[in-house]
């Protein structure tokens, strides 16, 4: 009996135990003191990138500068290589010493054949009206009425030959087509002006361009008037204006040309190389800054703060990136926001407040 009672305690004082290990423990609803951290907005962003292409600078119009004369040797050059020129303005000017000694004798030959037709002119009106009247003859009316005629012609032949020497006199002064910038020159003094040769070349207005090549498949993602930032050799940066998208491809190389206009500036200097980097036109998506982004052995996380200001572990997938943004394909939605940097130190269901308000920055 005495034994029974033994057995029966020791197995209350088990059943006692066992209840009292089985009893929950009370819910912790993490940090109750809120801690600040920076917040950032899930946005609508496009992450495309955008596309990068290469080339050398050209002008965006070249003019050529030759003589219209030839054959009278080259006196003076007025500019020089890289001067900006207004239209008009002298360039060259040529030896016009043989010339105005023609310039004399063209207006010499002209006072003299205005004396004979003004002669010949006042014998003809002396027979005006004595045609068949046999105070003279009809052969010698005639013969002064066509003598007058010749003289008027002869008149007019030496005035033609006097305005053509005259021509040729104002284009003694070679002047600048267009106003630009000089890029080269070809000519010295001593030299035979010619038509064939190209005295300067110019760039009209200053105005240079890049021309740059892209792939097949990036020429429908680019415009005329799209804006680009374009890198210079010594890492100026401007930025650029497409003007022109080629309507062709090249057959072997597959790259089409686009013609960008940059600034006028003394760094912008035709015949460099230049990388152009084009704005993306990608469809935006959903996007959080990368730092936002927090990996464990669970895979990409981040921590959005709810309306109790209270923190939460959302698991997300992500697609591409750029410029410090990641994609979201899966995560919380717009206008939610997220803890910046420091995440992996934050517990869900930490109180957090927010320092400064949300930023996308």
């Amino acid at each position: 009996m005495r034994m029974s009672r033994l057995i029966f305690a020791s197995a209350l004082l088990i059943a006692t135990g066992m209840s009292a290990c089985s009893k929950p423990k009370a819910a912790t609803g993490g940090n109750d003191q809120p801690l600040t951290a920076t917040m950032a907005t899930v946005e609508l962003r496009s992450l495309d990138g955008g596309i990068v292409a290469s080339g050398f600078l050209a002008p965006k119009e070249e003019a050529a500068v030759t003589s219209e004369i030839e054959g009278f040797r080259v006196a003076e050059v007025l500019v020089d290589q890289g001067v900006s020129v207004i239209a008009r303005q002298p360039l060259v000017r040529l030896d016009d010493t043989l010339l105005k000694s023609q310039l004399l004798q063209a207006e010499a030959a002209v006072t003299t054949q205005e004396a004979a037709a003004e002669r010949a002119e006042l014998e003809a009106r002396r027979v005006a009206g004595l045609d068949n009247q046999g105070v003279i003859s009809q052969e010698q009316i005639d013969a002064r009425r066509l003598a007058s005629k010749t003289a008027k012609a002869q008149l007019a032949s030496a005035k033609a030959q006097l305005a053509d020497l005259k021509l040729r006199e104002s284009l003694m002064i070679i002047r600048a087509p267009v106003a630009g910038r000089v890029l080269e020159r070809n000519v010295r003094p001593g030299d035979i002006a010619s038509r064939a040769v190209v005295m300067f070349k110019m760039a009209r207005d200053g105005v240079i361009e890049l021309n740059a090549e892209l792939p097949e498949q990036s020429m429908s993602s680019v415009q005329a008037g799209d804006k680009a930032q374009v890198t210079l050799s010594n890492g100026v940066e401007v930025t650029g204006t497409v003007r022109l998208v080629s309507p062709e491809i090249d057959a072997q190389s597959r790259l089409g040309h686009v013609r960008l206009t940059l600034p006028v500036q003394n760094d912008v200097r035709a015949g460099g190389f230049a990388r152009a980097r084009f704005n993306g036109r990608g469809k935006p998506t959903l996007a959080v800054p990368e730092k936002a982004v927090s990996f464990d052995a669970d895979g990409a996380s981040v921590m959005v703060l709810g309306p109790d200001e209270r923190v939460h572990r959302r698991k997300i997938r992500t697609g591409a990136r750029a410029g410090g943004f990641v994609e979201l394909e899966e995560g919380p939605e717009l206008g939610s926001r997220v803890v910046m940097g420091g995440a992996a130190f934050l517990l869900d269901g930490d109180r957090v407040r927010a320092a400064g308000g949300a930023t996308s920055k």
